[in-house]
């Protein structure tokens, strides 16, 4: 049954906030109880962008998540809101040209998550793609964005390069580019669509997986799901399913048809974090890695610099798949040939994470590799009915929540109705500029850190964390020195953003477990004395929740002494 959107979408003034989600034990009931128009299974950015998008449509919606949203591919990206320059060189124009738009849209709507990023390409001399044909790429990337990117490029000489990093290699450098992208914090913006989605009527719920699905007369009409923190099974009752689970989409659609052949093959792309100072880099930059003459980027990300990213074919189990000493030794050494004077080393790595693309198998041929194959997406429909999306990529992610619902739509027979995500902020985007957001906090917090990443994670909601350390002055202490993160964003995360465990908090809310030598350990015994009282943990609880914080952390961030 169609609700009336209108009245599910909210606006918020500074002062003016969305009351805090239902509980979980209410979402639950809800979930047992009540009938949906559409089950998402599958809480990455894909499957939250498509249960905001539906429920602004005014679908009844429910959407459940294995372990946390954003768990898998989408919280271990390269954090690119990006046309994708490297495409151009397989003539995937379509997918550049969709993706510029999307860029720039994504710029608009949410200001706080997504933010232009300046790159420098340089050329060297006997590089794979010359200095005449970078610039003619470029060219076509700037027509794409049908010239509206936040500049168009430049082309550089050598000294022109030298001037914005000052640290490259410069022997043999012919001259470069300069032309602009955006950078995102990927998990904020696929939870931002699932609080977007519940704030718009979805009932969504983490930590809660697909046991069965419900057939009746041959078709899809729910599914068993597992509450993963009660044990409680309750059985949700929709018209229509989706499948949106990414590298795991294969394994759902096993429940559906126990044969079916492979949808997805899986790219494993890994990424270091290493001291900036030690690189040295301004802004962000695009290379091509001596090894084996790829695209990589090295990316600024406050302290810390990111490199990354290979692209390897994997068989990796999603929850399982990590970095090996031979991923991290090839970033190192591409990094280093660029930046000799770092001399970056194995200790010099902060944390190295892996992430499974979900490539489309018919994309994907042997030949060409991983690199080759196209991102673009593809919906199919099941026997059963269930629809599934596969392939795709991060900055797109709007344009395939809204061809996923599209779909419902037709499954259901029902008139369509126009999308409200190409125009409607995401919470925390309805800023008049992050500046001027800036000029606000700043005076308040004191802290020019703290106040950047406030406003950089909660846009104008900020004051809804920033206020709890009004009410309890030992909420405005860091949860690690040295980093913004506060300990009011735990209490705040648990309230409002559906943490239910310290990896929720540290590895996906926040990026404690990615900035910290120790993956958030030190950081975890903190958070867990603000979430405690808050989720009714007693001390053996706690002492549980940190050692099972210890091994998400190991599980993601560890690094495997052979390819994996």
């Amino acid at each position: 049954m169609r609700q009336e959107s209108a009245a599910l979408v909210r606006t918020s003034s500074p002062q003016e906030f969305p009351p805090p989600p239902p509980s979980r034990a209410e979402r639950l009931r809800t979930l047992a109880s009540d009938a949906f128009d559409v089950l998402i299974i599958g809480g990455g950015v894909t499957g939250a962008g498509s249960a905001r998008d539906a429920a602004l449509r005014g679908l009844r919606v429910a959407l459940v998540e294995r372990d946390d949203f954003a768990s898998g591919t989408s919280s271990r990206s390269s954090r690119l809101i990006h046309g994708g320059v490297r495409y151009l060189e397989h003539g995937h124009l379509g997918l550049v040209f969709e993706s510029s738009i999307e860029r720039m849209r994504l710029l608009r709507l949410a200001p706080h998550l997504v933010r232009p990023l300046a790159f420098t390409w340089p050329v060297y001399k006997g590089a794979r793609i010359p200095r005449w044909k970078l610039n003619a790429g470029l060219m076509l990337y700037d027509a794409l964005a049908l010239f509206r990117n936040v500049k168009a490029h430049r082309s550089l000489n050598a000294r022109q390069v030298l001037e914005h990093e000052p640290h490259l290699l410069s022997a043999q450098l012919n001259g470069g580019a300069r032309y602009y992208d955006a950078a995102t914090d990927d998990a904020r913006l696929t939870f931002a669509n699932a609080l977007g989605a519940s704030e718009a009527g979805a009932v969504v719920l983490n930590h809660a997986s697909v046991r069965q699905l419900v057939i009746e007369d041959g078709k899809a009409r729910g599914a068993v799901v597992v509450d993963h923190l009660s044990g409680q099974e309750v059985t949700v009752r929709a018209r229509a399913v989706v499948n949106a689970t990414g590298p795991w989409s294969d394994e759902i659609r096993k429940l559906d048809t126990p044969r079916e052949t492979p949808a997805v093959r899986g790219s494993k792309g890994v990424h270091i974090a290493v001291p900036r100072e030690r690189i040295g880099n301004r802004e962000a930059l695009t290379l091509l890695s001596p090894v084996d003459g790829r695209v990589m980027f090295i990316l600024p990300s406050d302290k810390h610099a990111i490199i990354g990213t290979t692209e390897t074919a994997t068989r990796a189990h999603p929850a399982e798949v990590r970095a090996s000493e031979k991923d991290v030794e090839y970033l190192l050494a591409s990094a280093n040939a660029f930046f000799p004077e770092a001399k970056l080393v194995r200790a010099d790595v902060i944390s190295s994470w892996a992430g499974i693309r979900p490539l489309v198998a018919k994309g994907y041929s042997q030949a060409g590799g991983a690199g080759s194959a196209s991102r673009e997406h593809l919906i199919d429909l099941s026997p059963s009915g269930v629809i599934a999306i596969s392939g795709g990529k991060l900055t797109t992610y709007r344009v395939m929540a809204r061809d996923v619902v599209n779909a419902v739509e037709r499954h259901l027979d029902v008139p369509h109705r126009k999308p409200l995500t190409d125009a409607l902020p995401l919470p925390g985007g309805e800023l008049r500029s992050v500046d001027a957001a800036l000029e606000a906090v700043l005076p308040e917090v004191g802290h020019a850190d703290v106040a950047l990443h406030l406003v950089r994670a909660y846009g104008s909601r900020w004051r809804q964390v920033w206020g709890l350390t009004h009410q309890d002055s030992s909420l405005a202490k860091p949860l690690v020195e040295g980093l913004p993160y506060l300990r009011a964003e735990a209490a705040h995360g648990v309230t409002h953003e559906f943490v239910h465990t310290l990896a929720d908090l540290l590895i996906r809310r926040l990026k404690v477990a990615f900035e910290t030598r120790d993956q958030g350990a030190q950081a975890a015994r903190a958070a867990a004395e603000v979430i405690a009282p808050l989720l009714g943990w007693d001390g053996a609880e706690m002492q549980r929740q940190l050692q099972a914080y210890t091994q998400d952390a190991a599980r993601i961030f560890n690094v495997d002494p052979a390819e994996g």
